[in-house]
């Protein structure tokens, strides 16, 4: 019960969102390094879930957040290996609505060598309340799904923030910053 009070304090005090990136007025945070090769934490089924798959050069990606017991932004990034993306705002964003915007290839590498240590091998990775990968969790803090589509057909990996980071270290980091990669900090806008 204390490290559930423990858990739920903590994020309260993050705001409960994701960190993604600085407010407009502010410089942007240091991003960490991406792990090489992370250990990922147990499936639903108790076994691992094994290295993730190797970076994919043309895949698409899609980062979507899910909203929160807060002032959480809520959106949807898609980006194209062709240098295109488009954000879509639905809560507590900047600007709500479909936008397209451009990355240079230097920007799409970063947020995909950013998120490939998350890409699982084949189907669907989940770390959220309920499977053995979360353990002990806050509760009311946001999640993010990533979806890589390409030649190598589809996977996704979805992270529920509020849990015990302590058994995937650095994945709450890297998922959260990624972001940060992109030139949307101004659709994105100011969070709590």
């Amino acid at each position: 019960m204390r490290v559930m009070v423990v858990l739920v304090a903590a994020g309260a005090m993050l705001g409960g969102c994701i960190p993604q990136v600085a407010a407009p007025d502010r410089p942007a945070r240091p991003v960490p390094a991406p792990p090489s090769r992370p250990a990922l934490p147990p499936v639903a089924s108790g076994t691992s879930a094994g290295p993730a798959a190797p970076i994919v050069r043309g895949e698409m990606l899609r980062y979507t957040t899910s909203p929160c017991f807060g002032a959480c932004p809520v959106y949807t990034v898609t980006v194209r290996p062709d240098g295109t993306g488009t954000f879509e705002g639905q809560r507590f964003t900047a600007v709500t609505g479909a936008r397209d915007f451009r990355v240079t290839p230097a920007q799409y590498d970063a947020f995909l060598t950013r998120l490939a240590p998350y890409r699982p091998r084949s189907g669907t990775v989940r770390v959220a309340p309920g499977t053995p990968a979360c353990g002990q969790h806050a509760t009311d803090m946001p999640s993010v799904e990533v979806q890589w589509d390409g030649k190598a057909g589809h996977r996704a990996f979805s992270y529920y923030f509020g849990c015990d980071r302590a058994r995937s270290p650095g994945v709450a980091d890297a998922l959260g910053s990624a972001p940060d990669l992109l030139p949307i900090a101004a659709l994105i806008g100011a969070r709590p």
